[in-house]
């Protein structure tokens, strides 16, 4: 997906994203052959500094002035899916914009979007769309920002489609790049972002809120707890890509009841991930799911031995240190936030 501002790109790349006071970074040369030789990678926090001292702690770095991508971090922009209007190619953003302009809560003058095709536009899914979003405020906060460090930008990309990348390229690696393959990615914030795609294109995808402190919960235990009537089967689970309805929507509030207790709260993502998967399997059942690859930093063995226990799927580690080495450079703490920035580079 190439948004309207995009330039040429360059060998020498230089993805980034910067959301709130957060910077994370990923800076590769690609060598002869396509092999992605990551230089620099990590997480640079504004903390107690200002704009400006941060910016002059970057340059000092060598980040000035470099060829840049730019990912956009979920909460910094929205993923719908609409049917895609019966208009000619050139006029679906125009379509788009007017079919989705009660999907969201700001002016619909005041975003920025793209538009591409769920899946490859040649099966059942031609007839969805999916609809990128990102209000004009951040588009100005992320360029003047680019602008601030001199970088020429050469694309701006969502996680969504980044993880896409990584999916496929070790889906490649495996000798399974014909199937279909879900991916679910956490990060030291509070949600995750499960995609599925085959063939390297984007079918599905679904951002999970995460409770305070789940990364520091313990998974699989007191599960046995957990009442059998807790949760509420659905026959039809149906996303709602509403801006205020994007994850689970649970509400955690310590020592009462509104948000159960950890186990409950926990056993809540399994819930939302089968239900995913199980729309998945109705929805697709031509491209039945081979495995699931998920990623919690040092704790992704733990969570694919738990998420395959739970659901019954195939589910392993997302290794992507086969691909990019240098993923080892970044902090254990900082890995899981920098890993969708590796994806943004496989574009090139």
């Amino acid at each position: 997906m190439r948004w309207p501002w995009s330039r040429a790109t360059s060998q020498d790349q230089l993805v980034v994203s910067w959301s709130g006071q957060v910077f994370s970074y990923a800076r590769a040369r690609i060598q002869p052959g396509g092999q992605i030789d990551v230089r620099q990678i990590g997480v640079e926090r504004q903390g107690t500094d200002s704009l400006e001292e941060l910016v002059s702690r970057l340059k000092a770095q060598g980040f000035g002035g470099l060829n840049a991508s730019i990912m956009l971090r979920p909460e910094q922009c929205q993923v719908l899916q609409i049917a895609s209007p019966a208009v000619a190619p050139e006029e679906l953003r125009s379509a788009a914009r007017y079919q989705i302009r009660e999907m969201v809560d700001v002016h619909i003058d005041d975003l920025t979007l793209d538009v591409m095709h769920v899946g490859d536009g040649q099966d059942k899914s031609s007839g969805q769309m999916f609809v990128v979003t990102a209000t004009n405020a951040i588009v100005r906060e992320v360029m003047s920002r680019a602008n601030t460090m001199q970088w020429p930008v050469t694309v701006i990309d969502i996680q969504e489609m980044a993880q896409r990348n990584l999916q496929f390229a070790l889906a490649q690696r495996a000798g399974t790049g014909d199937r279909a393959e879900a991916a679910l990615i956490l990060t030291e914030e509070r949600q995750a972002v499960l995609t599925i795609s085959a063939k390297g294109e984007l079918y599905y995808t679904r951002r999970l809120d995460l409770p305070p402190g789940f990364m520091s919960m313990a998974w699989g235990h007191g599960a046995e707890a957990v009442a059998a009537d807790a949760f509420t089967p659905v026959d039809e689970y149906v996303p709602d890509y509403s801006p205020d309805n994007t994850g689970l929507g649970m509400e955690y509030q310590p020592g009462t009841s509104q948000g159960g207790n950890d186990a409950d709260r926990v056993q809540r993502l399994v819930v939302e991930i089968q239900r995913s998967l199980d729309l998945w399997d109705r929805t697709w059942s031509s491209k039945p799911l081979g495995s699931v690859r998920v990623y919690a930093g040092e704790r992704s063995a733990e969570l694919a031995a738990w998420l395959a226990r739970e659901t019954g799927q195939t589910v392993s580690a997302m290794e992507v240190e086969g691909l990019f080495p240098g993923l080892k450079n970044a902090l254990p703490q900082d890995r899981a936030y920098c890993l969708p920035l590796l994806g943004a580079l496989l574009r090139t």
